[in-house]
């Protein structure tokens, strides 16, 4: 074959090709799935505001002149409805820590694939429930700082509310508004026994529509002005600034949080 033919030869191989890949069908688009995931967003008010932090400017219903430093908390076991059908999500990792100082800990996304649909509400535990408050399963901050100590239970807080109220003298006091275990106690104060002082919280108006191959974000609300009144109105000169061994006082802000949520 001479050197004209190979040449023509190369040439019509080339046509074939760019004609057949020019006649090559775009593959089609991918079908949309019927799974979607949800985001949980925390905000921190106090009544409709966003809270301010480290400014004593927030007054409780006992006539408490407050001020927040810090919200750190845990939610778990984040359930949710649809036709009467209830489904726990991230089963693997079951609870999520909130930080007021961590901005990134204030989202929660789900790892779950959702089946796409309106869902009637969600509920979830404050704290966690006596079962998954185990001792020592975080290993690393910040998480490992929210220890309950072992005398009294163990496990981990639900909840620290780092404030600081004013006296009746004019001078300011630390509050450590600290949930979690409780303890009974005998007669000569020795404890006895624990208490499971975690709650469900179950959120009206919190009906959300799952999109395929979409993230849904709900917005919650903590309304730290809630844990002190309704149905107790909780005086902190009364109560003074430390709580982690008064279950009389861990009762009352358990009553308390049945509206300290709600979606925002």
């Amino acid at each position: 074959m001479n050197n004209n033919k190979i040449t023509y030869t190369i040439a019509l191989i080339f046509i074939v090709i760019a004609f057949t890949s020019s006649c090559k069908k775009p593959d089609p688009k991918p079908s949309p799935s019927n799974k979607g995931k949800l985001n949980l967003s925390m905000n921190i008010y106090w009544d409709n505001a966003p809270l301010q932090y480290d400014t004593l400017m927030y007054i409780n219903a006992a006539g408490n002149h407050y001020l927040v430093n810090e919200v750190q908390f845990f939610i778990s076991e984040v359930t949710i409805y649809k036709a009467g059908k209830a489904k726990v999500l991230n089963g693997w990792q079951k609870e999520h820590y909130f930080d007021s100082n961590i901005s990134t800990t204030m989202q929660w996304p789900f790892a779950d694939d959702i089946e796409v649909g309106t869902y009637d509400s969600l509920s979830f535990t404050f704290g966690f429930s006596n079962a998954d408050n185990v001792s020592f399963m975080f290993v690393n901050p910040p998480e490992s700082q929210m220890f309950w100590p072992e005398y009294l239970g163990g496990g981990y807080h639900y909840m620290k509310l780092n404030g600081k109220w004013r006296l009746p003298s004019g001078d300011l006091a630390g509050s450590d508004f600290h949930l979690g275990r409780g303890q009974i106690r005998d007669a000569a104060g020795d404890i006895t026994g624990f208490v499971d002082n975690s709650f469900r919280v179950s959120l009206s108006n919190s009906a959300f529509t799952i999109s395929s191959d979409a993230t849904t974000n709900v917005p919650l609300i903590m309304d730290v002005k809630e844990w002190f009144e309704n149905p107790n109105i909780i005086d902190l000169n009364v109560i003074g600034g430390a709580i982690m061994e008064v279950q009389s006082t861990q009762i009352l802000a358990k009553e308390n949080g049945w509206d300290v949520f709600r979606v925002k």
